[in-house]
């Protein structure tokens, strides 16, 4: 089984991210999507992070009735902060008969040498790349130290222009952005009055 590993915050999970892990289970060589939930990102600050379990909820919640989606917890018990690496490894040797390989969008992929470990990474999994508007004007969208790596593949999927920040934002405001989220998603966060 291949097996593409979403990794984010999903704070909140929004149909963008549905919609980009649909497409590659449904348009590439991936036979199912895990959206791994990360308890903390190097490089994020943890201020405006909800609960861990409560973002796991929101991910369960979305992806129940899609049976290629799936809810991870998996870096929840792995020590702090998460590195994929370290992730990758875990699940390799909890998962011997899995392929794992990873997903990220294409502004990801330009600091990717960044990552620890980047080159093993590569070296045991292959990376599926979804395109991204690009914020700065002068970027040269098509250019990466990874262009034409083998390992390396970009999917045609969706562009969506829709962030988890903007959607906090918007709440905090008081706006309706019930059609931003999966249905679930939406009436649990307004029955616990997050991010307001």
């Amino acid at each position: 089984m291949k097996v593409g590993l979403y990794f984010g915050s999903f704070n909140p999970i929004h149909i963008g991210h549905l919609v980009i892990a649909n497409h590659m289970a449904e348009h590439s060589d991936l036979d199912q999507v895990w959206f791994v939930v990360t308890p903390h990102n190097p490089f994020k600050k943890k201020n405006s992070l909800l609960d861990n379990y409560q973002r796991l909820e929101m991910v369960y919640r979305a992806t129940k009735d899609y049976i290629k989606l799936k809810p991870s917890d998996i870096e929840f018990n792995l020590p702090q902060p998460s590195y994929t690496i370290n992730t990758l490894t875990y699940l390799q040797e909890k998962h011997p008969d899995y392929e794992f390989a990873l997903i990220m969008g294409e502004d990801n992929l330009k600091s990717f040498h960044k990552w620890k470990n980047y080159e093993l990474i590569l070296e045991g999994h292959h990376i599926y790349v979804y395109p991204r508007i690009s914020k700065d004007p002068d970027s040269n969208r098509d250019k990466t130290q990874f262009d034409g790596h083998k390992k390396i593949h970009a999917v045609d999927a969706p562009i969506m222009e829709l962030s988890s920040t903007f959607i906090r934002k918007s709440i905090k405001e008081g706006k309706n952005v019930q059609p931003m989220l999966p249905q679930h998603v939406w009436e649990y966060l307004d029955e616990m009055n997050f991010y307001k």
